[in-house]
Order: structure tokens, then sequence, then C-alpha cells
């Protein structure tokens, strides 16, 4: 048998690390770009085994969101307009000019609150009197400036708003917000 060069030796080793990397990666392409087709990960579901939900379009929400700042800024004030949807995820925020640096987290927080409960936020904070403890679930805010937004009673969206100087004035805001998506 004969020995080959070093210079051959680093040749063919190369060219075997290729050949390998090729074939791993061709096989990582093909496998990420086809549908995973096994008896194990397909499966039809029963009738009945799924649910069909509503939820607001980025447009819906930005305009929602936008009547609700403009409502805002006639009376001078500075605010946060957070929508969420059913889930509670962030759809979009619009922080006004001059809104305080807490308005952000705080009109999310008013948002999901009123989406969780489908129910204004004005309304949670009486709550809190006879069951205190609500005030420990995590996202939550029981403070007036959240509306929920439904399709036929079942919650879609919230809308919260934060940084007026009244809860009142926020919801006042936020409601502004629902009521530009029936027009």
């Amino acid at each position: 048998m004969q020995k080959l060069s070093r210079r051959a030796r680093i040749a063919t080793g190369g060219a075997v690390i290729a050949a390998v990397a090729a074939g791993t990666f061709g096989t990582v392409s093909a496998n990420a770009s086809s549908p995973a087709t096994s008896a194990a990960s397909v499966a039809e579901v029963r009738s009945g085994g799924t649910l069909t939900s509503s939820h607001l379009t980025v447009d819906a929400a930005t305009q929602a969101a936008q009547a609700a700042l403009d409502a805002a800024e006639k009376e001078n004030q500075r605010v946060t307009v957070a929508v969420v949807d059913r889930n509670g995820n962030t759809v979009v925020t619009l922080r006004g000019d001059g809104a305080g640096p807490q308005s952000y987290d705080s009109a999310q927080r008013k948002a999901y609150t009123a989406v969780s409960w489908n129910a204004p936020t004005s309304a949670l904070a009486d709550r809190l009197k006879q069951t205190p403890n609500l005030k420990d679930i995590p996202g939550t805010l029981f403070l007036a400036g959240g509306v929920p937004v439904a399709v036929k009673g079942a919650p879609v969206a919230g809308i919260g708003v934060a940084g007026a100087p009244s809860g009142d004035l926020d919801e006042n805001f936020a409601a502004a917000g629902v009521a530009a998506l029936g027009r």
C-alpha cells in the first residue's frame, strides 16, 4: 500500500469533510422545506374538536388606538394607548407626545385586564374590595382606563389608556377607541 503525501492527505480530508457537510446541509434543507408526513405527526381532528375565534385586524386595532389617542389630544392629555388581542398579546401601542414613561406598561396591563374579564377596568376595580387577591394575577392592573372590545358578546380585544390625571378620563378615551370600530 502506498503512503500518501501530507498534501494528498490534507486534500483528501478536506474533500471528505466537504462531502459530509454538503450531505448534511442537503438533508437539513430537504427536511426544513418538506412538510412532515409521518403517520404520527398528521392527524385529523374530530368534528367539534376545534374552535373558531374572531380577532381584530391590525388596521382595526390601529384605527381604535388612533381614535383613543385623538380623543385624549382634544382634551390636551398626554397618554399611551394599547390594544391587545383576545390572548392578551399586544397588537398596537401608540405613545402620545409627552406621555409619561409609566403609561406604556399601564396601558397594556389595563387592556389585558379588560379583555381577560370582558369588563371595563373601572368595574373590576370595585371587585378588589371583595377579592383583594385579584391584584396578584400577573399582568393585570385594576385601575380605570381599560375597556373590552366584543363581537356577539365575546371579548376579542382590549383597549387600555394610561397617562391622564384620572382613570375616568383614560376610560373615556378608551371608549372612544371602541366607538371608532363601530363606525
